[in-house]
């Protein structure tokens, strides 16, 4: 298959620094429509190599730029070379989004919790950004669990989604390397085990009321997922209904 018909340029219009690791990228690409929560596949050529990883949208399908955040690694070839892009320089697209990771595969329940760590808070700002959630949901709970204050990235964004829906949304974040007034310290799983998360909340976890979407590390959620399957919760499967939906994040 050619370049031409497998892949799309986009151009860079815009980079934001969160740390000195994290970074956002926003692309203008003449992509195919995509639900939020779904991811892209951004490529570069790199030393006579296409190198490819997908990236979660943190733009809402109807907002542009594309945006994607993502952390630097470690002589990683693909990320070292996006953290030096500036406006203008070109890059390679699928031109269709992929993934799974939609409310369209989340049955109703009373409340929605969006548990994340890290960089895969970014779907679920996309999906935070439609009407769907608030339509659907009577609480929303996002959690965002990371290691240093500085990671909690898109707080300007969060606060808006608590002036627009004040009695819906709540935002918990989760630090594990740093002691804070307003975060809880530890791991998603652990506070949800001994009823922390549930408490800080102010709202139940549990089997009647609750869908989970979890977005991260494979650790936090294969672990978060244990706990939840012995408070009796399922994965969702399509035809299968239950509380769980899921994607690691690598």
């Amino acid at each position: 298959m050619s370049s031409t018909s497998k892949w799309i340029e986009g151009r860079v219009v815009g980079r934001h620094r969160w740390t000195e690791r994290l970074y956002s990228l926003f692309v203008d690409a003449p992509i195919a429509e995509f639900q939020a929560g779904q991811f892209g596949r951004l490529a570069l050529d790199v030393n006579g190599e296409r190198v490819v990883r997908s990236y979660s949208f943190v733009n809402a399908p109807d907002e542009r730029p594309l945006e994607f955040y993502f952390i630097t690694v470690p002589d990683g070839p693909l990320t070292q070379c996006l953290v030096a892009m500036q406006p203008g320089d070109p890059l390679w697209l699928a031109p269709r989004p992929s993934g799974l990771f939609t409310l369209a595969g989340v049955p109703d329940a009373q409340n929605l919790w969006m548990l994340s760590t890290g960089t895969a808070i970014g779907p679920f700002i996309s999906i935070l950004k439609t009407p769907d959630p608030w339509r659907r949901f009577d609480k929303v709970i996002l959690v965002h669990a990371v290691r240093q204050v500085e990671e909690l990235s898109y707080q300007e964004q969060i606060q808006k989604f608590r002036d627009q829906h004040p009695q819906q949304f709540t935002m918990i974040p989760f630090v594990s390397r740093e002691d804070t007034d307003f975060a809880i310290r530890g791991r998603v799983p652990d506070a949800i085990a001994d009823g922390r998360l549930a408490a800080r909340a102010g709202v139940p976890l549990n089997i009647d009321q609750s869908q989970v979407m979890i977005c991260g590390n494979p650790d936090m959620v294969r672990d978060t997922t244990v706990v939840l399957e012995g408070l009796g919760m399922t994965r969702n499967k399509r035809r299968e209904p239950g509380q769980i939906t899921i994607e690691a994040y690598w």
